[in-house]
């Protein structure tokens, strides 16, 4: 018996950790600081480098903190999450991260080419169907 406040209190430190990592406790942002090199900043925008190829360094960033919508176009990869867009390059030696506030390129439909989830206003995995009700 006297094992069982153990095994409760390891249960609910358990439930913590997994809730903490589900929202506002993991930001993608911290973790790309805690994990690569930062090689520049400017404005609300800044670029990392990884020693890694563009797909390891992707699901890796993807596993740590997952993304609201993910997507591949000309060997880049892209993750959106709910303030932040990140792109994943190829460079030299590895790959080059980019992590770009959503305001900017992104509101203005740059990326609206990678579909649903990439849209200005659009959820991810829906699209603007043009039926009844658009644009009310």
């Amino acid at each position: 018996m006297r094992s069982m406040p153990r095994v409760l209190a390891l249960a609910l430190a358990t439930v913590l950790l997994l809730l903490s990592g589900c929202g506002s406790g993991t930001r993608v942002r911290d973790f790309l600081d805690d994990t690569y090199e930062r090689t520049e900043i400017l404005d609300d925008t800044s670029v990392y480098s990884s020693p890694d190829p563009v797909g390891t360094t992707t699901a890796a960033i993807a596993d740590a903190v997952p993304p609201a919508e993910r997507q591949a176009d000309g060997g880049n990869e892209y993750l959106r999450y709910d303030d932040d867009i990140v792109i994943v390059s190829a460079a030299a030696g590895g790959s080059t991260v980019r992590v770009e506030d959503l305001d900017g390129r992104y509101r203005s439909g740059f990326f609206a080419y990678l579909g649903p989830g990439f849209r200005p206003g659009s959820p991810a995995g829906t699209g603007g169907s043009g039926g009844p009700g658009f644009g009310k």
